[in-house]
């Protein structure tokens, strides 16, 4: 497609590196999304397949092309609700997969979406490894088996926690 045609459709670049980085969110939920289906998996088996799943493949991704990071860089500063529309796709299996563990007595969470929030915020820093961190892969590894413990332990535990401000959250 030449540069002219595709400005037919995008009234800029900025809107072309959107729809780009979105159709590859869109991608990664679903991806995320084949753990629920996982025959013979527990809840805490299903949290850390997610986690590390994740992990390994933004961090492989963002090694091949260095320029995404830019490019997602710049998308989250132009366009934050780009960034919160593919946070919210990635919570909502989250959300389920805590679902799932309450169901089979694994978890005993009052409010799985508050919870699958406060995850999701825990470990923000192993979704997007190249943007917090120029860690190796082993080392970002060893340190996402350390707080998907502490995360475990407080599941199992029978976190009572709910979200005081429900209606303030947007993203």
């Amino acid at each position: 497609m030449s540069p002219g045609n595709l400005y037919r459709y995008f009234p800029g670049k900025l809107d072309i590196a959107e729809e780009i980085a979105r159709e590859a969110s869109i991608r990664t939920a679903e991806e995320l999304s084949h753990i629920l289906t996982q025959p013979g998996r527990t809840a805490c088996e299903r949290l850390h397949d997610f986690l590390f799943q994740d992990l390994r493949e933004t961090f492989h991704t963002l090694e091949r092309d260095p320029k995404l990071v830019e490019m997602a860089q710049i998308i989250t500063a132009e366009r934050p609700h780009f960034h919160n529309e593919g946070l919210k796709r990635e919570r909502e299996v989250l959300r389920r997969i805590i679902d799932y563990g309450n169901a089979s007595g694994e978890f005993s969470v009052a409010d799985p979406e508050f919870i699958a929030e406060m995850i999701q915020s825990a470990t923000l820093k192993f979704s997007y490894p190249q943007l917090f961190t120029r860690l190796s892969l082993d080392k970002l590894e060893r340190e996402l088996e350390g707080v998907y413990a502490l995360i475990i332990g407080g599941l199992r535990a029978g976190i009572s926690m709910s979200d005081p401000h429900r209606n303030m959250v947007d993203a």
